[in-house]
Parts: C-alpha cells; sequence; structure tokens
C-alpha cells in the first residue's frame, strides 16, 4: 500500500509593488510651492500606509513648463524606472505629467515597454489597461488644446493691460515698486541707480561698478550680489526715464514657455510720463552712445589676431590673461583682476608688444611667425615682477624678464605731438645752419 504525506507549503505571497509618485507645480510662487510640498506629503503618507506597496520615493518639479528635458525630478523618475527600481507611478492629473501629446506618449510607451504602470488620478486611467492608451491621446490632446487656449486668452489680457499702460509682476526692478500695477520711485534705489549711470559716463566698466556696489555692500535687487549682467540691464533700462516700454520680450508658444526678445515679432507699446523719472532723457542717451561706442571697438578688435590668446594664464590665481585696448595700445590682462579687481589678484598688465619680443627672444628669431611660435611653445604663464615663462613642447620651461620703457607707455597723441616737436627741432637746427653759412660767405 503506497503511502501518501501531505506536505504543508506556505502559500505564495504577493509580490509587493514598488510605488513612486511624481507632482509638479508651473512656478515658484509662494501658493504653488505650498501646494508641492503638500502634494509630496500626500502621496508619501498613501504609499506608505498601503501594505502591498514599497515605497519608491516621490519625485517633485518646480517647472516652468511641461516638457520632460527641463524637469530634473521626473528625468529622475525615469531613471528610476529604467533601473527596474519602479512599478507604479501615481499622478494627479494629465497635465502634471506632461502637457505635450507627442511626449505624453513616448513616456508613457517607453514605460509599457517596462511593464511599468502609470495612474491618472483625475482621469481615474491606468496606463497597462486595454483602453489606456486610445483614452490617453485623446484626454492629452485635449489638455494641449486647453493649455494653448489659456495661453491665447493670457496673451489678449496682457495686450489689452499694456494698451492701457498697466504692468505686471515682472516689470518692477531696482528704484521703483509695482503699486496698484505702477511703478511708484523708491528714494534710496532710485540714489543707486543714479550712482551707476554716473559711474558709467566716468568711464567705469559694468565690471567695475559691480565691484564697487559689492565693495560698499550694496544690496542689488533679487540677487545676492552685484554682476556685470545686472549692472548692464539698469544700464539699458529705459523706465528709469519715466517712459515705459512694454512687451520687450514675448512667449513664442504655450508648450515651451520660453521668453524671446521682441525684435519686431509683436507690437511695443510707448507710454509718455508714465512714473516719476530717476535719470533724465539726455542722460540715458549719453550712457547708449557710450555703450555703442565701446561695442564698435570691442567689434573692430575681434577682426584683430592675437596669436596668444588662450595661451597665457596668470601665475597668481591661474585664471587667463585676456586681451584689454587701452590707449596705447592692446595689454593683456588677468581676468580675475579684470572682473573682480585687485583684492583677488594684482598681477599687472602685459603689453602685446612685450609677448611678441618674448616670443622672440626665446625662439632666437627677428621676426615672429605665428605657426612656428605655436608648434614649439603650449603656453605662457605670467609672473610677478615682469617674468614670463615659456612652456615648451619638449616640456623646458624658459623663463622672459620684460622691461619698459618710458615711451612704451605714450598715447597714440603724444606719440604724434613727439614727432611734431622732433621735425620743429629738425627744421630749427637746419635754419641755423644755414644761417652760419651765409655768414661765412
Amino acid at each position: 500500500m503506497k503511502k501518501v504525506t501531505t506536505l504543508n507549503i506556505s502559500p505564495k505571497l504577493p509580490k509587493k509593488l514598488k510605488v513612486a509618485a511624481y507632482a509638479r507645480v508651473s512656478d515658484g510662487k509662494d501658493a504653488m510651492l505650498h501646494s508641492l510640498a503638500a502634494q509630496v506629503n500626500f502621496y508619501k503618507k498613501r504609499i506608505k500606509e498601503n501594505q502591498v506597496w514599497v515605497f519608491a520615493g516621490v519625485y517633485s518639479d518646480e517647472a516652468l513648463t511641461g516638457t520632460k528635458d527641463t524637469r530634473v525630478e521626473f528625468q529622475k523618475l525615469l531613471e528610476a524606472c529604467r533601473l527596474g527600481k519602479v512599478d507604479l507611478i501615481l499622478t494627479k492629473s494629465i497635465s502634471r505629467f506632461a502637457r505635450n501629446t507627442v511626449t505624453l506618449l513616448e513616456t508613457v510607451r517607453e514605460l509599457r515597454d517596462l511593464n511599468i504602470d502609470v495612474f491618472f488620478e483625475e482621469q481615474n486611467i491606468h496606463t497597462l489597461s486595454g483602453e489606456g492608451e486610445m483614452v490617453l491621446t485623446f484626454l492629452a490632446s485635449f489638455a494641449q488644446e486647453e493649455s494653448r487656449s489659456v495661453s491665447e486668452n493670457m496673451k489678449w489680457r496682457i495686450k489689452k493691460d499694456f494698451e492701457q499702460g498697466l504692468l505686471w509682476e515682472g516689470n518692477a526692478c531696482l528704484g521703483y515698486r509695482l503699486v496698484n500695477r505702477k511703478l511708484q520711485l523708491v528714494e534710496d534705489e532710485a540714489s543707486i541707480v543714479q550712482m551707476i549711470y554716473d559711474l558709467y559716463l566716468e568711464g567705469y566698466s559694468d565690471n567695475a561698478i559691480a565691484k564697487i556696489l559689492n565693495d560698499k555692500e550694496i544690496k542689488p535687487h533679487k540677487a545676492k550680489l552685484w554682476q556685470r549682467t545686472s549692472v548692464m540691464k539698469i544700464l539699458t533700462n529705459y523706465n528709469y526715464t519715466g517712459d515705459l516700454i512694454l512687451q520687450k520680450t514675448y512667449i513664442k508658444d504655450h508648450l515651451n514657455k520660453l521668453q524671446k526678445p521682441n525684435n519686431g515679432e509683436m507690437n511695443q507699446y510707448l507710454v509718455s510720463n508714465a512714473h516719476e523719472p530717476i535719470i533724465s532723457k539726455e542722460l540715458f542717451n549719453q550712457a547708449q552712445n557710450l555703450r555703442k561706442s565701446k561695442s564698435a571697438r570691442r567689434k573692430l578688435s575681434v577682426h584683430h589676431n592675437y596669436p596668444f590668446k588662450g595661451l597665457m594664464k596668470c601665475g597668481l590665481c591661474h585664471k587667463a590673461y585676456t586681451i584689454k585696448h587701452a590707449a596705447n595700445g592692446p595689454v593683456w590682462m588677468c581676468s580675475t583682476l579684470r572682473t573682480k579687481g585687485k583684492s583677488y589678484c594684482d598681477n599687472k598688465q602685459v603689453p602685446n608688444s612685450k609677448v611678441i619680443e618674448g616670443a622672440n627672444h626665446i625662439l632666437k628669431q627677428h621676426n615672429f611667425n605665428e605657426t612656428h611660435f605655436k608648434s614649439k611653445v603650449k603656453w605662457i604663464e605670467v609672473m610677478p615682477d615682469k617674468l614670463l615663462l615659456f612652456k615648451m613642447r619638449d616640456e623646458k620651461i624658459l623663463e622672459y624678464t620684460w622691461q619698459q620703457s618710458r615711451s612704451d607707455s605714450w598715447t597714440k597723441e603724444m606719440r604724434a605731438q613727439a614727432r611734431i616737436n622732433r621735425l620743429n627741432y629738425l627744421k630749427g637746427s637746419t635754419t641755423h645752419v644755414k644761417s652760419n653759412t651765409d655768414s661765412i660767405h
């Protein structure tokens, strides 16, 4: 008789799902950030309380657009999915996941190939269900069209407001506050704007002005420190004259929401005497004319060939040396000294002619040849005490100490005057000789 033994096998427990959530808000306003924090806490609590789920993280973006490439957390979520760390994604709605139909379907299909489900709560759709993709295509197209409609309505509102000279929050700047959608002058800040214009017209560069303001611990508008660009924006802002130019930028389409400068693509609006001016129109125009002349000089310098560009570095702070056009000719200057001042690096300028002189000396040649120079020299390090170190391609380091004569610091005007003085001297000598000759006869 056969004996049958009953085996007690424990029932196989269902595999727990690794569940993650994705949340997104469209801008950085306090209310929106509060909403984002609430969403994160809600999903974290919901996933951890479910006995058949394993918490796989909550990913959240504070994003300006619905495009996936610009959302850092969204990209991290997709990478976690590809590594097998997620089985199910919870999200509030299709529009939170992606507003672009193509982006949505591409992402959902990639996740479906990985056997990862996405659940959209508002629409009550699972992407791994039979009708999931068909419904998603329809709803995503609807969401995209709704986004376009909202964008067009917003553009219409902005256009109407601009026609009436009414401002939006982003139009406020240093020196003014936005009160009832009009610019109201702030005295303390207005004096900073005036100082910036005065310094610029005295000959200070954007970088130099930024350094002066930082040294004086004057705080910029919505930033920690002054930069060249923040000074430049103030020096080119026509609103400081009391007039307004509206719609200087625009958003090209509702999907990427990227701001672009308005170069005639849309109407601009000039509102005269819209608010109290900080500077006169004459002062503003002087600053613009000075900026144009500086820009013209820079463009002209681009056409000059400087073979040492990218090959010179500072021996003190190890930053690059860049070309600067001084009154007495081009000189090489430490980029740290140029942008931040002597308190950060006090290495000296080197005239371009002295670098050529040093290269000719090192290579034992009379006339400089760029091709030959670059075939022999890797880089040049500028040291204190007028010392240049030439790092050769054979790994040798050769030294050259340059000297500066008084005439090296002469401007073109000084040289021209010296030539005139010399000619006058020679003419005087000739006259004197002739008179002596005449007296002999």
